[in-house]
């Protein structure tokens, strides 16, 4: 099996490497950055440099190619980008006959189009990618695990001792490992019964802020308390990293989640029906935080 990866220089998709490569799968990791090249090699890739806009390059690359992990890039300037160059992995993926198509939508897909360039540009790439004659998994997780690695809530914790994230300490959260999502990737590309369908996933636990705090207090043995940041503040963090314009909406989303009286769901209750079908042994949040815990307290 030879598997072409993207995104794979990110956390969100890294661990497709070493999933598929537990499988026995040769896997190609396409970047646009050379700097990336030894991350993935020494993960055990073959690096390959490609700009998802190069429709030329994206017909290189899938040649040969027996199933595809793509996700869209998490940080573009125009987030419409992202529907051209999912065509492009998709149309040159069906012109050389790849088998399978495992899309990573970095979240869970609204149902209609809401106003927010980054949601709804996926649920055009949604339709393209029903509409294009190729077989395809969809695989939608629920908010990482690693986001709490981000400039936003990281040093929090490690200076203060709080898990900041900007959503209330009432809503609750299904979180979940990427290596969890990456593996549900793996199985999903290695399921050949699997051809046009869609799993929302999330974590095994549904947990309000209070109680993420205590299961990550477990794991890093430290007490740690949930702090439901502003989301002006959030943004303010955010926007070295993705634009003003990504920080502002991204922040206003979190400012209606501040204000609303009922909230998205961000748990799938039917985990254990899926993993029927996709078996993957599951994170706990506790596991995750004994894991990384050097990451937010230096030995």
């Amino acid at each position: 099996m030879k598997i072409l990866v993207f995104g794979a220089s990110g956390s969100q998709q890294f661990n497709v490497i070493g999933e598929a490569k537990k499988k026995g799968a040769d896997v190609i990791a396409a970047t646009s950055s050379e700097k990336s090249f030894e991350k993935l090699a020494q993960a055990g890739a073959t690096p390959v440099m490609a700009n998802l806009s190069d429709t030329t390059k994206m017909l290189e690359i899938t040649k040969e190619i027996d199933a595809i992990a793509f996700m869209i890039p998490v940080s573009l300037p125009n987030p419409f980008d992202g529907l051209e160059y999912a065509k492009n992995v998709i149309d040159a993926a069906k012109a050389n006959g790849v088998k399978k198509l495992v899309w990573n939508t970095s979240g869970w897909l609204e149902s209609q189009k809401i106003g927010s360039p980054v949601d709804d540009v996926k649920l055009d790439v949604l339709d393209y990618l029903k509409n294009s004659g190729l077989d395809y998994v969809i695989i939608q997780p629920t908010i990482y695990m690693e986001n709490m690695m981000g400039p936003f809530c990281a040093p929090f914790i490690t200076n203060a001792n709080k898990l900041a994230y900007p959503t209330p300490e009432a809503m609750p959260i299904g979180w979940i490992a990427s290596r969890d999502v990456n593996a549900f990737v793996v199985e999903a590309i290695y399921n050949r019964e699997l051809k046009s369908d869609v799993f929302k996933i999330s974590g095994l636990d549904n947990l309000k802020g209070n109680d993420t705090a205590a299961e990550f207090s477990k794991g890093v043995a430290v007490e740690i308390a949930y702090y439901p940041q502003k989301p002006q503040e959030f943004g303010e963090i955010l926007k070295p990293f993705v634009g003003e314009a990504g920080a502002s909406s991204v922040a206003a989303y979190y400012e209606m989640l501040q204000n609303a009286s009922e909230y998205p769901s961000k748990f799938n209750p039917n985990m254990s029906e899926i993993l029927k079908k996709l078996p993957v042994e599951m994170t706990s949040l506790s596991e995750w935080a004994r894991e990384n815990k050097d990451y937010f307290f230096k030995a």
